[in-house]
């Protein structure tokens, strides 16, 4: 494993998380990992200025902050306090010095069967956000969840329904979030990530594999790469064909993971990177 072989490899903070910030940081310098993709939380609990300091001074670029979204709330007070709590998420980004600030969109409020009107929600949200996000040099990526997290957690579950959603505002406001994990199944997939580069909209790539059987925590069931059943030489190629060169971010929430020491899992991630993205 050469420093070639990581050129484009990010590792994002979830991964890890058992290491604290400046442990990652470290790990990451010593091991010749040059992205990071943040976590809000963290951050927020190290203090974002300090966290911007601390990842700027290691020299690593920071792809992406996450996450904003969850704005499909009906109740206007609860739309006011979404709203206001993506306008911090995009101002700790630019902070940060991300150009990436990821959204998942949200689920159905309690009760509500309605998918086309909280979609709808969404779209009112990013006419508010996208304006300041661009402001300070910041994109919003929507990105589409699996199915199984319609209800609770993003309405938004295919690259067609995030694109629909992403070409009613300019692309250096709004694009998507192209991730192995959550598209991998969709046969229209290739096609839309092909309709996303045409229009300069892929704005972060993050991989995770497919495992099963799927825990009972499904929200923790990405799988190592490597150990699923997802080809991510070919999700790799389809956004390479689209134009997109940037770092490509592994995002894994698995507990099994998460039980270990954190610096051997970022070693086996970015080996795994290197076998099944790279090579």
């Amino acid at each position: 494993m050469t420093h070639d072989d990581l050129s484009r490899f990010s590792v994002n903070q979830m991964t890890v998380k058992q290491l604290p910030l400046p442990e990652l940081v470290d790990a990451c310098a010593e091991l010749g990992v040059g992205g990071i993709g943040l976590w809000r939380e963290p951050v927020r609990a190290y203090g974002p200025e300090a966290a911007a300091r601390l990842v700027r001074d290691a020299g690593l670029t920071v792809t992406t902050l996450c996450r904003g979204g969850f704005l499909t709330a009906a109740d206007p007070v609860e739309r006011a306090e979404a709203l206001g709590d993506n306008h911090a998420a995009v101002d700790e980004a630019a902070a940060l010095g991300t150009d990436t600030l990821v959204l998942v969109s949200g689920g159905l409020p309690a009760g509500d069967k309605d998918l086309h009107g909280a979609r709808e929600r969404v779209a009112d949200a990013l006419a508010v956000l996208g304006p300041y996000a661009a402001e300070r040099g910041v994109r919003l990526a929507i990105e589409p969840l699996h199915p199984m997290f319609a209800a609770d957690r993003c309405v938004v579950s295919t690259l067609t329904q995030a694109l629909d959603l992403a070409e009613r505002f300019p692309a250096d406001q709004v694009g998507v979030a192209v991730d192995t994990y959550h598209i991998w199944w969709d046969d229209r997939a290739p096609a839309e990530i092909a309709r996303a580069g045409a229009s300069g909209r892929i704005h972060t790539f993050q991989l995770a594999d497919w495992t099963t059987p799927l825990p009972a925590g499904v929200l923790n069931g990405r799988g190592q790469i490597g150990d699923g059943a997802i080809d991510m030489r070919e999700w790799k190629a389809y956004v390479e064909a689209a134009g997109y060169t940037g770092l490509i971010e592994v995002e894994l929430f698995n507990d099994g993971l998460w039980a270990r020491d954190g610096r051997e899992v970022l070693e086996e991630t970015a080996a795994r990177f290197v076998e099944h993205v790279v090579r």
